[in-house]
């Protein structure tokens, strides 16, 4: 059975191993024909380049014979890696970082596709996804065919791709950007994680607009502290990597990027700072919506709509706004086009049947992010509140007892529970998100409830939830599975959710 892999431009001109060894200024007899690249042994198809990179647990190269006998053309690899190559009897390219390499080479064999679209990459903490999506909606307004690469999918026109990482390996992106021009797509929304950043995922993408959100604590399991975590996001704002860049003022980190970045910066403000390029005003907050008017450079005043809930999203649709703006798309065209996207998977989404209360599956899974959700939703809910939520194991342990304690204070009840405990003992985790929560003083702590089963625990809170009150199960979002000791079986928070609430319905029209 051949493995399917991430999608493939239909034609591709070759190029020849030759060429791309004097790109990398390296000596080969090899004078193959290239049409491909990838990292994954299993996804190599003839006349492709096999990028056999070190890794954690394994070398690439140790899969060097399974490339082979699929067809691949030649190897990329580091000095370890030779000895497996060259054993293939396939032309080798050694590097001393082949990660960092395999962007340019990839962009040259499909032809540098990124050249030909409207690039527009979205970094930080919060928000990447929602203005990803944000932004996709104001370009669809202006007339274009649109990409999305993100957490939750990869979109190529209407084609829909269920996404593996935030922002794909360098090899999958090349090609993806090449698929998007051969199907006429003019410009893309995509996320830039961190991880990207550091190991060379966008090294060939020159972004036309860099956009930065914000920065909270988050991959502490990755970075080494918020500086390193900062610079990383600092590197998209440099000319190697973007031509202009549009940054959150409110945010400290963002003030910083402006006075550091090396590039042209555009800033805006949800607060309404005097100093901002770019500005919100009158903004009114509802229970699932929110508008403002955007203040321009020039005075200009645009009615616009933020059609998710919450302060933070205000912030986002601004951004979003914004960095259309500067893209030469006009802000009205943008914030109209905005206002009408139907929403964004797993972000403050609405599961309703019906009933009394409301009831939201939201992707909050870092401590800022879960105490601007429930300050969100308790302006707009007349009774209690309930959380569910998870930390996720083999991640930051840091933000556990904090994000225990921001439930336990922020909601009248915290069910805490499983997220995806992976490797871990879901116990232990549950365990150190209960002590931070039992830190808060007894006057300020709602009720704190422990399950470590999530079905459970969603359940208990459906259970508890009387009319006008609301029901926030967070985490995991769009998710569609939970990875326990290394076994992702099927779990998605808004299915489960919505069998609570039809379970309790039918309970009580049984008592009825």
């Amino acid at each position: 059975m051949t493995y399917p892999g991430p999608p493939r431009p239909e034609r591709v001109t070759a190029s020849t191993f030759k060429a791309l060894a004097e790109q990398l200024g390296v000596d080969t007899t090899g004078e193959a024909a290239v049409t491909g690249i990838t990292h994954d042994s299993r996804a190599v198809r003839p006349g492709d380049i096999y990028a056999a990179l070190p890794g954690a647990r394994f070398h690439g190269a140790d899969f060097a014979a399974q490339a082979a006998d699929l067809g691949a053309a030649g190897i990329l690899t580091d000095p370890a890696g030779w000895d497996r190559a060259a054993a293939t009897a396939l032309p080798v390219l050694v590097v001393g970082d082949p990660r960092g390499r395999m962007g340019e080479i990839a962009a040259t064999v499909y032809g540098d596709p990124g050249h030909d679209l409207l690039q527009l990459g979205i970094t930080g903490t919060s928000g990447k996804t929602t203005t990803a999506y944000l932004v996709e909606g104001g370009l669809q307004a202006a007339g274009h065919r649109t990409g999305l690469i993100g957490t939750v999918e990869m979109r190529i026109g209407d084609e829909r791709i269920k996404s593996e990482r935030t922002t794909p390996e360098a090899t999958d992106l090349q090609a993806l950007f090449a698929v998007m021009r051969e199907r006429g797509v003019e410009s893309v929304a995509m996320e830039v994680s961190s991880h990207a950043l550091v190991l060379g995922r966008v090294d060939a993408c020159v972004f036309d607009v860099a956009v930065f959100n914000n920065l909270s604590p988050e991959h502490m399991e990755f970075h080494s502290d918020m500086e390193d975590y900062f610079q990383a996001k600092a590197q998209l704002f440099t000319p190697k990597r973007a031509k202009l860049g549009v940054v959150n003022f409110d945010d400290e980190y963002g003030r910083r990027l402006v006075k550091e970045a090396t590039i042209p910066i555009v800033t805006f403000s949800a607060e309404g700072h005097p100093d901002a390029d770019w500005w919100a005003e009158d903004v009114e907050v509802g229970p699932m919506d929110s508008t403002l008017t955007v203040i321009g450079p020039d005075g200009q005043r645009i009615a616009a709509k933020s059609p998710l809930a919450g302060p933070f999203n205000v912030a986002n649709t601004l951004a979003a706004i914004v960095s259309l703006a500067v893209a030469g798309v006009d802000p009205q065209t943008a914030a109209d086009g905005i206002a009408g996207v139907a929403g964004v998977p797993g972000r403050l989404e609405r599961v309703d049947e019906g009933q009394p209360y409301l009831a939201v599956v939201d992707y909050a899974h870092k401590t800022d992010a879960v105490e601007s959700v429930l300050r969100a939703l308790r302006k707009v809910t007349e009774g209690r509140v309930h959380i569910v939520l998870g930390c996720g194991g083999d991640r930051d342990i840091y933000k556990r007892g904090a994000m225990g304690a921001a439930a336990a204070r922020l909601a009248d009840t915290a069910v805490l529970t499983s997220d995806n405990p992976r490797s871990e003992d879901p116990l232990a985790i549950l365990a150190t998100m209960l002590a931070g929560a039992a830190e808060v003083p007894i006057h300020e702590r709602g009720d704190v409830q422990v399950f470590e089963d999530r079905s459970a625990a969603i359940a208990s809170a459906v259970f508890r939830a009387r009319p006008g009150d609301t029901v926030l199960v967070a985490g995991k979002g769009h998710e569609q599975g939970q990875d326990i000791n290394g076994v992702v079986r099927p779990f998605d928070d808004r299915v489960v959710l919505r069998e609570a609430i039809r379970h309790r319905a039918a309970a009580q029209s049984n008592q009825g």
